[in-house]
């Protein structure tokens, strides 16, 4: 008889696993933009997630060539054209990203600058692998600064655009990929996939939940090693960093990172890190890159202009930076920083990403 109940009790979990019908975690991987794109389903048969999948690199391949600023496409054509001075048609490919470029740069009080694209290219940060270059003369860094290229140079009737600096050359490097993942999770979801996460070289945008359960989202070390902290995604929100870690290259002892400050012309300082969490990723994405560059001193102001709600910034004292939501939603890993609380964003009494 015991012999008989233990086998009952063995048997029902197994026979509760077999009535459990939630698809399983689908996962892939592909290149986009320079980096590995890793994309998470939940909720949807293997079959139909790859065949998501396979759409959705696709999409980012055709995205990469038009906005490229280096490469032979129609971003590259456009910034031909700028030098010229005259009107030209804007490609459909490329006009959505200039006008949210203008946009954002305009509420980041031109921190946020696409249209340094000549200043990128002096550093050598266009290249996949700066590795190895080093700094550009003083002298170039100062006539770049001189002509002010911003996105308020172009002027824009229609589909007619022209510039009025011909200095302006576009990079949408500090916003494209999340202008891209954007794009793909509203197509994600046509296709009928409520619950993702897709993570481009650790930015990201998550949908729905996973199985029932919130997404957790690992933010990366300032050290670029590691883990600084998790947080719990609610409903539909992106999750992007900006760190000096990213991208860099070290010459005659001192290291150069990619964030370039477009009122100097040099990276950035004051800053190792910035973590922004918001509805969109094409904001989010903006507003990292923003706040790096106005630094301890001058992130919270940005944050209000851009509308921010969540912001964490690691300062190069090692001070963590972060409005009370954040440090609310942020669960650290590292208790080795001292916390600086900023007022509250006006964000914060309005944002609810759950309803949305």
């Amino acid at each position: 008889m015991i012999r008989t109940k233990a086998f009952v009790w063995l048997l029902i979990p197994l026979l509760l696993a077999g009535c459990d019908t939630t698809p399983p975690l689908f996962t892939g991987k592909f290149l986009a933009f320079g980096t590995l794109v890793d994309i998470t389903i939940a909720g949807v048969e293997e079959r139909e997630a790859q065949a998501a999948t396979d759409i959705i690199e696709d999409d980012f391949k055709r995205m990469h060539h038009a906005w490229h600023a280096w490469d032979p496409g129609p971003l590259g054509r456009v910034n031909r054209l700028i030098q010229t001075g005259s009107s030209f048609s804007a490609p459909p490919s490329v006009l959505p990203l200039i006008l949210r470029g203008k946009s954002l740069s305009e509420q980041s009080n031109g921190l946020f600058n696409p249209a340094i694209g000549q200043l990128i290219d002096a550093w050598g940060f266009h290249r996949n692998d700066p590795t190895g270059h080093r700094p550009p003369a003083a002298e170039q860094i100062q006539t770049l600064i001189t002509q002010a290229p911003s996105m308020s140079d172009l002027q824009l009737e229609g589909i007619q655009m022209r510039s009025t600096n011909t200095a302006v050359k576009l990079d949408f490097g500090a916003f494209g990929k999340g202008y891209g993942i954007d794009l793909a999770v509203e197509h994600l979801k046509e296709m009928g996939v409520q619950n993702a996460i897709l993570n481009a070289g650790g930015d990201l945008r998550a949908i729905g939940s996973r199985n029932g359960k919130p997404w957790r989202i690992a933010i990366r070390h300032p050290s670029g090693e590691g883990v600084l902290g998790i947080i719990q995604t609610q409903g539909s929100e992106s999750i992007f960093t900006s760190g000096d870690y990213e991208r860099h290259f070290t010459w005659e002892g001192r290291r150069y990172h990619h964030i370039i400050d477009p009122r100097t012309g040099y990276p950035a300082t004051g800053t190792q890190s910035v973590t922004v969490i918001h509805q969109d990723a094409t904001t989010a994405d903006a507003a990292a890159t923003a706040l790096f560059i106005a630094g301890p001193s001058g992130w919270f102001e940005i944050a209000k202009r851009m509308g921010l709600g969540y912001v964490l910034l690691v300062d190069s004292e090692n001070n963590i930076h972060m409005n009370p939501a954040m440090q609310k939603r942020v669960e650290l890993t590292d208790n080795r920083y001292r916390i600086k609380l900023s007022p509250t964003l006006t964000q914060e009494k309005t944002e609810n990403p759950a309803r949305q």
